[in-house]
């Protein structure tokens, strides 16, 4: 948590208690690491990782910022901005597709809505990022990565909702299935 001179907002408090009682499925771990000190006088931000299992790679990884303007800020219309960022590596057929930007966008508004958040002021963008190996590198299979990089105010200091659907937009990139309602994933079994 970052946070400007003087007594940190009860609101911001209550934001920070909102975001750590969310249970997020097994798959994704999340780590604090220190907030933007520069965008708010007070943040926090935490990053994500999903995998298939302990000795996997990563199927995405992405960063969950929170920023908390007590007097508002003009272009947020609120007080809580939230700026999230997505990167998934993608098969090269997927990757191909022309509409791969429209359909991630709308893993991130189908996130949001089935979260129940209405986002206030959201926009962002979808990059897709193919490299092609050539000469001695040509074997490698060409690889394809998402970004998508999301923000969007809160209504309220509730946040957990918030990083619920940046959780399951995580998961939607990593290519994991959806939990269908009351399941809970107990993740894989060692």
């Amino acid at each position: 948590m970052s946070a400007g001179s003087g007594e940190v907002p009860a609101a911001f408090l209550e934001a920070l208690r909102s975001l750590r009682a969310v249970r997020l499925r097994p798959e994704v771990r999340l780590a604090e690491v220190p907030g933007p000190g520069r965008i708010a006088p007070f943040s926090a931000a935490l990053t994500g990782d999903v995998s298939a299992g302990p000795a996997t790679e990563d199927l995405a990884s992405g960063r969950f910022v929170v920023l908390h303007d007590p007097a508002g800020q003009e272009a947020w219309e609120g007080t809580f901005r939230l700026v999230t960022f997505v990167r998934a590596t993608l098969e090269a057929e997927v990757g191909a597709d022309g509409l791969l930007a429209a359909v991630a966008w709308t893993w991130f508004s189908d996130a949001i809505a089935d979260a129940g958040i209405t986002p206030i002021a959201a926009g962002g963008t979808v990059t897709r990022v193919l490299s092609q190996s050539f000469g001695t590198l040509a074997a490698r299979p060409d690889e394809v990565e998402v970004e998508i990089r999301a923000s969007w105010t809160a209504d309220g200091p509730d946040l957990g909702p918030h990083l619920q659907a940046w959780s399951t937009l995580l998961c939607t990139s990593a290519g994991l299935p959806p939990l269908p309602d009351g399941v809970v994933s107990l993740g894989a079994r060692h």
